[in-house]
């Protein structure tokens, strides 16, 4: 297992080979990630997601909302949802990583986890509404939460801590050859919000 430094620095691949992800480090001061958190907190429609697993339905305690340029459909976990019209916290954030990252995104995929009991299981962003090999732009709010690569046929994992008001970006042949999770922890009280930027193809 593979820990990663704080690199603070995009040119830099976390992964070792069959994908890109670059770690920008706090994007934003801790005065704006914090206006950011309480606006997000309370401005999102957030709902329990919810999933269909083995034909029974599960809802999570964490919560979720989906926003886009238009009324974009997203399956996942045989779920689907409809975005709502972005808000105005979302759309200056999506122009800070537009402009930060050079890349163009026309929706995001926002969590809710409220405390470390909560988190994600392994998983790759590859379902068929999602543009092939495009960028998924990670922002963090709130409590710093390790977060973890797993490939998928040799199993190398790697770990990386995600700060308040930071940055991750996902892309390249990454969702095809690895897998991504939230660990659960017991360490973490306090709540974190994560914005998934990314490309639905019409």
């Amino acid at each position: 297992m593979l820990i990663m430094d704080l690199f603070n620095d995009e040119s830099t691949n976390l992964l070792p080979k069959d994908g890109i992800v670059n770690y920008y480090g706090k994007l934003l001061n801790s005065a704006e990630a914090n206006n950011y958190l309480h606006r997000l907190l309370n401005n999102i429609e957030w709902k329990n997601d919810e999933a269909i697993i083995y034909g029974k339905l599960i809802t999570t305690k964490r919560k979720v909302a989906w926003y886009g340029d238009i009324a974009f459909e997203y399956k996942y976990s045989n779920i689907t949802k409809t975005a709502l019209p972005w808000t105005k916290e979302l759309l200056e954030l999506k122009k800070i990583v537009e402009e930060k990252t050079n890349e163009t995104f026309n929706s995001c995929l926002l969590n809710l986890y409220h405390n470390g009991n909560e988190g994600m299981a392994w998983h790759s962003d590859a379902e068929k509404d999602l543009k092939k090999a495009g960028t998924i732009a990670s922002l963090s709010f709130g409590a710093e939460r390790k977060f973890g690569f797993r490939h998928k046929q040799d199993k190398e994992t790697v770990y990386v801590i995600l700060e308040h008001g930071s940055l991750l970006l996902m892309k390249g042949t990454t969702q095809t050859h690895w897998l991504h999770r939230l660990p659960p922890t017991t360490k973490v009280l306090k709540p974190r919000v994560n914005l998934t930027f990314r490309t639905i193809v019409l």
